[in-house]
């Protein structure tokens, strides 16, 4: 049975549009994931970012997919489509070529070293309230 995975991305390196664009691309072509809705490209301001990286504005997106694979598979993958795509984690909440969030994966909750779901951030975010509000979706009506 196939879930609703809602996902955020957001890149402030280097081409940050087509990092977006290919990191939403590449979750599609999960095995058994097809891509249902996409939002536009939206360019925000930096949150909760160290001072010194202020000033690189992100480019935020998202995305809905359905898929047959599990909570934990889908977001194993994602993060493997942030490391092929040179994501380097060294500064907390620091610049990167691509982030990818799982926001709601199906109403499950699960909350794992892992993964935790929903996301729990995800509500006080504009830079993902935004692009889901594009697509119908309510980031307080989520789980």
């Amino acid at each position: 049975m196939a879930a609703r995975a809602i996902v955020s991305f957001g890149s402030n390196l280097g081409d940050r549009e087509a990092a977006v664009r290919a990191a939403i691309d590449a979750l599609a072509g999960f095995p058994a994931t097809r891509l249902v809705a996409r939002s536009s490209l939206l360019e925000t301001e930096p949150a909760d970012v160290p001072a010194e990286f202020a000033g690189l504005k992100f480019v935020n997106a998202a995305a809905v997919y359905e898929t047959s694979l599990d909570p934990f598979d889908f977001s194993r993958r994602m993060h493997a489509v942030e490391d092929a795509a040179g994501r380097v984690r060294t500064v907390r909440n620091g610049p990167r070529t691509i982030d990818i969030d799982l926001v709601d994966f199906g109403g499950a909750r699960i909350d794992t070293p892992e993964l935790t779901l929903p996301h729990p951030r995800a509500k006080e975010r504009a830079f993902v309230a935004a692009p889901l509000a594009e697509l119908g979706i309510c980031v307080e009506e989520l789980p």
